[in-house]
């Protein structure tokens, strides 16, 4: 028999108060990706969520897309109706207040890869689930921004061919997949288990003219195959939607790179730590890979502001120190 993403919490959860609420709101995170979901397989029949909303980037400083604020606003319905105090959002300059006795804070990137919405291509929703008390945290924000090793919770859903949640409660790696007869996430894979070493990167390799030195040795070295100093063969894939080039890595092993650059504005990448960085490298970690700014465990780093951008490197555990050499 099946098992349903919410018996699953369910078991988790016990008699935890803690757990019973973090449950409560990857349930509703859930729910929202099932709307969100049946928003993005509309396709060009609603062509109209592809289109840019305004003539000014969102906090992240990225282009808003309509489906980004539908998206957002999906979520924080769905999380009114769990102990959440606030909501921290890519599209949001400061925290959302939710519920004022939430002993919990939500971080979303409501739709990742929304640059791709027009083009039938995967995107996805990244989320981050920390622990709140208003004595400890006065100001929200700080709240928000705890190391990523404080996190209780995090995950990512893909919207593609099939539905799915990447989801950790600290124990492990889980995959739920959305079965639409019932509406229900049912448990795929128990426990996901990345391949310590892989033939297999992904990357924008188009940007390699502004790559740093140990960037283009990296690489340079996996382009020389079998008669180089690796002395194997690589594959390249590379999605331009973070969450479905994780689901690749996550499915068969590989590592992702999207490192800082000469560009102006992306000396320190482009994705940010709190909302993306955080929960994907939280989830890698249960799933035995590893995740870096290049050097140093996302886990470890402090967040300096909510939209902080930064570097990552995440994936095969052996293939991430072996990047980390060229450091």
């Amino acid at each position: 028999m099946s098992v349903t993403l919410q018996a699953y919490l369910r078991d988790f959860a016990g008699d935890d108060a803690q757990k019973q609420a973090v449950a409560a709101a990857v349930a509703r995170i859930a729910q929202a990706g099932v709307a969100i979901a049946d928003l993005v397989a509309q396709g060009p029949l609603a062509d109209h969520f592809a289109k840019v909303r305004g003539a000014d980037p969102n906090a992240g400083g990225d282009t808003q897309k309509e489906l980004d604020v539908i998206a957002e606003e999906a979520i924080i319905a769905e999380l009114k109706q769990a102990p959440v105090a606030f909501l921290g959002s890519e599209e949001s300059e400061t925290p959302i207040p939710l519920n004022a006795a939430g002993t919990l804070v939500v971080a979303v990137d409501p739709l990742d890869g929304s640059s791709n919405i027009d083009t039938n291509v995967s995107v996805g929703t990244i989320y981050s689930i920390l622990p709140y008390e208003a004595a400890r945290f006065p100001d929200p924000a700080d709240a928000l921004m705890q190391k990523g090793a404080a996190q209780l919770a995090a995950g990512f859903l893909v919207y593609g061919p099939s539905t799915v949640l990447v989801s950790t409660l600290g124990a492990g790696t889980q995959v739920f997949a959305l079965d639409r007869a019932s509406g229900d996430f049912l448990l795929a894979v128990a426990a996901v288990e990345i391949p310590a070493e892989t033939k297999e990167y992904g990357v924008n390799q188009s940007n390699m003219r502004h790559w740093d030195t140990p960037m283009r040795a990296y690489i340079d070295d996996c382009l020389a195959g079998k008669d180089g100093p690796r002395g194997k063969d690589f594959n390249m894939r590379w999605v331009g939607s973070m969450v479905a080039d994780a689901f690749r890595i996550f499915t068969r092993g590989g590592v992702y790179l999207y490192t800082g650059d000469k560009r102006k504005g992306y000396a320190a990448g482009r994705l940010r730590l709190i909302y993306e960085a955080n929960p994907v490298a939280f989830v890698t970690e249960q799933a035995k890979g590893a995740a870096t700014d290049g050097t140093t465990r996302i886990l470890d780093i402090q967040p300096e502001k909510l939209h902080q951008r930064i570097p990552l490197v995440f994936g095969s555990r052996d293939e991430v120190a072996k990047i980390a050499s060229y450091y």
